[in-house]
């Protein structure tokens, strides 16, 4: 089949599919709902996969007010952010099909959930700006019914905060395209950049410019001060919900930032200025209180938020060190939080969905009750402390040595230093569940102890994500290599 084929059915499949299964009305059956929702994402996925492994291709597929085109052209940095989509979606998507009877509303939420895999998709193979922000409004319209899902007066607010402050964030990054297209001549994704050589004597407007779009692409990404609506939408949508939209969701802020400073208006911009001093200021606030709030909460997907707050930040961090070990280490951040914080709201969710529990202080004696969901939930934690030989140790090894190769005066010395402390908080806020579910002293009830392990669909996908997130810090060369060659071409 063709390869523009191919691309039109990775991206437009699963919207067209999405949008059946909410609008077809008499699909009532819950196997048969399962089953075409099940079947469109795994063709969806196929085509996607198809793309990824294909060679180079491009396609034009609508142009308006002159140089303003609708136009996809997969590279390798979108090819990597699709193949790490795809695998997290296929597994939060098995783990829904049992979790999802606790929800209720199923139709709406597989619906939707089909539709998202291909807005993502649409936004990985994006091959300009334009293309890039029309793709992340849908992404923001279609998500907003996975937070609202149960329809609570709280989840409601959740989903109306998360609107605003995406909404804001996208007028930032609205406001920036205009400018880049007057002052760089194209929007089109060219490694390196495509400079402003028509700037003249606009360097102030154009920095100006570029941090409004770090910002507004980082309300997504969770960045503050634009961060608080991730504790409060993440909680209250379901588990695997919450998985995709704190593993994948807001990694799309992040590409955001990635194709303006590095693909559109390049580093070289931003390098020694104002810019680049705020945006690594702000990153490291972002990493610290972040994990300083997680350590605090009590609530355990609320935790698992300020986590992913503070987590996205080491990426954000890494890429605003503007140099090749540093974007290693975030591009490596990127596929490894993706696993590690899906099998940990996965696990949440299975903990929620078998014993109704919610919070931390709850959960003495559940190692013994669910000992593999825990030993999952161990594993992932263990990599996002970043302990070796797991995934994230890997990741934030990369990004200290970016930072003190970088010789950027403070910065250079204290981003390590904020890393380990909140790598310190992290292993605070995580294993205490370990401890006191595989520990819980002699006060716990063993005599009424049950067996509540989850079913194999549940099950299959935590060991999966857990396995993932110590294979790939145990081999990790293959990926470093993969993303050398992406990062060569940057500078």
């Amino acid at each position: 089949m063709n390869s523009t084929i191919w691309l039109l059915l990775a991206v437009f499949l699963p919207i067209v599919c999405g949008l059946i299964v909410l609008f077809f009305p008499r699909l009532k059956n819950r196997n048969l709902l399962l089953g075409i929702s099940l079947l469109s994402l795994a063709a969806s996925m196929l085509s996607a996969l198809a793309v990824i492994t294909g060679g180079n291709t491009e396609l034009h597929l609508l142009r308006f007010g002159g140089n303003l085109t609708v136009y996809f052209r997969p590279d390798q940095l979108g090819k990597l952010f699709a193949v790490v989509i795809t695998v997290v979606w296929l597994m939060a998507g098995i783990f829904s099909c049992e979790y999802m009877k606790h929800e209720k509303e199923e139709k709406r939420y597989f619906g939707f959930y089909v539709l998202v895999y291909g807005v993502l998709m649409g936004l990985c193979f994006s091959g300009n700006l334009v293309t890039y922000y029309m793709f992340y409004e849908m992404m923001t319209l279609t998500t907003l019914p996975l937070i609202m899902h149960n329809k609570s007066r709280e989840a409601i607010m959740a989903g109306l905060k998360y609107l605003f402050y995406s909404l804001c964030g996208a007028y930032m990054a609205l406001f920036g395209i205009y400018f880049l297209n007057h002052y760089a001549g194209t929007l089109n994704f060219t490694p390196g950049g495509n400079g402003f050589e028509t700037a003249g004597g606009h360097t102030t407007l154009i920095l100006v410019v570029v941090f409004l779009m770090i910002l507004g692409f980082g309300v997504k990404a969770g960045m503050f001060p634009m961060h608080a609506w991730l504790p409060t939408a993440h909680p209250v949508a379901p588990a695997p919900a919450s998985a995709v939209l704190s593993g994948l969701v807001v990694k799309m802020g992040v590409l955001g930032i990635i194709r303006v400073i590095f693909y559109v208006a390049g580093s070289d911009v931003i390098r020694g200025t104002w810019v680049q001093t705020t945006w690594l200021t702000l990153t490291l606030i972002t990493v610290f209180m972040g994990s300083m709030l997680a350590y605090r909460e009590k609530v355990i997907k609320k935790r698992l938020a300020y986590s992913t707050v503070s987590q996205i930040s080491y990426i954000l961090f890494g890429l605003a060190l503007l140099n090749p070990e540093a974007i290693t280490g975030s591009l490596l951040h990127v596929v490894f939080h993706a696993c590690i914080k899906s099998c940990l709201f996965l696990s949440a969710g299975a903990i929620i969905y078998q014993t109704g529990k919610t919070r931390v202080d709850e959960l003495t004696g559940i190692g013994k009750e669910m000992p593999v969901t825990i030993w999952c939930y161990t594993f992932a934690s263990l990599a996002l402390v970043g302990i070796p030989p797991a995934s994230g140790f890997i990741s934030k090894w990369y990004l200290a040595g970016g930072a003190l190769a970088s010789g950027i005066p403070l910065f250079s010395w204290l981003g390590p230093v904020i890393l380990l402390i909140s790598a310190l908080l992290t292993a605070g806020y995580l294993l205490p569940i370990t401890i006191r579910g595989f520990l819980p002293g002699a006060d716990y009830d063993y005599a009424g102890l049950k067996k509540m392990e989850p079913v194999k669909t549940m099950v299959i996908p935590l060991l999966i994500l857990a396995g993932l997130s110590v294979f790939l810090g145990v081999f990790p060369n293959p990926l470093t290599q993969y993303l050398n060659e992406i990062i060569q071409t940057l500078f």
